[in-house]
């Protein structure tokens, strides 16, 4: 093969990185894992490109790659989750920091990751709404081939004897998993969540109030913006609250070294985010702490999901500061 052929052949792979990430991401709930499974096709894809016979469409084909590694993955054993999905949510009280393996958690994924641009904001809509942290949990719920064709159906907007042909399976034999998937589904319907598409003008107030309130440490103004029944949880520990006063009472005591903070506005998982840098007492200025990914819901917060960077992995991947100055 050319240069020039070689140089066409991996562009025209490359093309299909961020869709086959987000698909990934999806199937597997874990953003490094992804970006690997998607690497370890692009890698198949090209040691295979002179036999690829152009049956199917060049798309269809890595989605074929790309859902054989999952599977693979999957059969592992991978199961990715929140601490809600683990454990009951725990009274102040009774609150203590207790880490699980990285492997144990589902990850957040910067939107440009997973996100391709689309000029339909319809399509927009339902890609931002299905990389949401509460519907990628809902879907590790699921059996990995039942996972892959309610994303392929649902999501990606295949036909049923497309997703047949990729899995080597009967049409009925899709629609069948597809029920099955949207009956698992409807017992625990993931909850509803704004999603960054953009936000209007009263949730960007909103979200300059959290921002006042956090950084601040105002727990007052804070509460005033929280869900009754907020949830707030740190991977990687399993420790998760419910609850404006635990909240707040979490924050003033296990949680005081957040205080004097700053949030660096990202984009993650389609909805409001923010890196968050605590005070850094050895260097002056800021340090990396957690990326925040948050859950708004009928005017206030309902959620916000902070991923503790304690293996200086987070801040990396969303290509932020290492350091905020003072």
């Amino acid at each position: 093969m050319s240069d020039t052929a070689t140089k066409a052949g991996l562009d025209d792979l490359e093309k299909h990185r961020v869709e086959l990430t987000g698909y990934c991401y999806r199937m597997l709930g874990s953003a490094f894992e992804a970006e690997d499974a998607v690497q370890d096709t692009m890698v198949r894809a090209w040691r295979s490109f002179d036999k690829f016979e152009g049956r199917s469409s060049l798309r269809s084909w890595l989605y074929r790659i790309a859902t054989n590694v999952c599977l693979d993955l999957l059969n592992a054993g991978n199961k990715r989750a929140r601490p809600m999905d683990l454990t009951a949510a725990a009274p102040l009280a009774q609150a203590a920091l207790n880490p699980r393996p990285d492997h144990v958690w589902l990850e957040p994924m910067p939107d440009a990751r997973v996100l391709p641009s689309v000029h339909d904001p319809a399509e927009a809509a339902v890609a931002k709404e299905s990389v949401r942290l509460a519907f990628v949990a809902a879907l590790q719920q699921l059996p990995s081939k039942q996972r892959a064709v309610l994303i392929l159906r649902e999501v990606l907007a295949w036909k049923a004897s497309e997703v047949a042909e990729l899995l080597d399976t009967s049409v009925a034999s899709v629609n069948s998993a597809l029920q099955r998937a949207r009956a698992t589904l409807a017992e625990a319907p993931p909850a509803d969540s704004a999603t960054a598409d953009p936000l209007d003008d009263e949730q960007q107030k909103l979200l300059d109030r959290y921002v006042a309130a956090f950084e601040g440490y105002d727990m007052k103004a804070l509460t005033e913006l929280l869900a009754e029944d907020a949830v707030m949880t740190m991977p990687p520990f399993d420790l998760w609250l419910r609850g404006t006063d635990d909240i707040t009472g979490f924050m003033l005591s296990l949680g005081h070294e957040c205080e004097n903070s700053r949030l660096l506005p990202v984009s993650a998982n389609g909805t409001p985010a923010f890196a968050h840098y605590k005070p850094d007492p050895d260097n002056g200025g800021f340090k990396p702490w957690a990326i925040q990914v948050l859950e708004i819901s009928e005017g206030r917060i309902a959620g916000f999901h902070c991923f503790l960077d304690l293996s200086d992995r987070w801040f990396p991947l969303f290509g932020v500061p290492d350091h905020l100055d003072a």
